[in-house]
């Protein structure tokens, strides 16, 4: 008899024949992982795009909203896509929640985490960094989805710093020790500890506004 908690036959599970277990399985075909990340880079700045077109200034996010987004960004690429991962999973020795709590966990960040940080209008950027970095290092505590957890964050905090008067954020420092540090601003959100993610923020805004400052002269 199966055991009713096997989850290797559903297809988040699967990697592409011929992936050599590198690529998830995809309505695509692909197998090279080089080119799914290019045809997923394509996708998310589409979206990111239309979304930013899409939601007004003084939207509040819901739940509802992130599984569309991320239903727009990966429908073409995943079956699985704006739907909550069944699977558990982790990053090295840190474990994300567990896939059977992610429906509650999900409406709990809408009522408690969204509902209160967007819009994100404040007028100040200490506290809209505040406010993007418990927004995003809440979202990443529920992992809620299968892949594209990081870069879906990474949408919604673009769009709450469009409402905040921002320009769409430049991550491209996070990496190396900056990328490690950011981890560690993940994982510190489990106590609460929402300072070290809003450090995180307050510099990609500043480098973000120095940015375009520089091309406006």
């Amino acid at each position: 008899m199966k055991d009713r908690y096997d989850v290797s036959a559903l297809p988040e599970t699967q990697f592409e024949p011929g992936s050599k277990g590198l690529v998830l399985k995809n309505l695509l075909g692909i197998k090279s992982r080089k080119e799914m990340e290019t045809v997923e880079t394509v996708q998310y700045e589409r979206v990111l795009e239309a979304c930013a077109l899409h939601y007004r200034r003084d939207h509040r996010f819901s739940a509802r909203d992130l599984l569309g987004i991320h239903r727009e960004w990966l429908g073409e690429i995943y079956a699985w896509a704006g739907q909550y991962r069944q699977v558990n999973v982790s990053k090295g020795d840190f474990s994300f929640a567990a896939a059977a709590h992610i429906p509650a966990l999900m409406n709990d960040f809408e009522k408690n985490i969204l509902a209160v940080y967007t819009p994100c209008q404040s007028g100040r950027l200490s506290e809209d960094a505040n406010a993007l970095a418990i927004v995003h290092a809440e979202l990443m505590l529920i992992h809620p989805f299968r892949e594209g957890n990081g870069r879906l964050g990474r949408i919604l905090a673009d769009l709450m710093a469009l409402q905040a008067g921002f320009d769409p954020l430049d991550y491209g420092d996070i990496k190396g020790r900056k990328q490690r540090f950011y981890f560690t601003a993940v994982r510190a959100a489990v106590s609460k500890d929402y300072q070290p993610m809003r450090h995180v923020f307050e510099e990609i805004i500043r480098k973000t506004m120095r940015k375009i400052r520089r091309k406006s002269v």
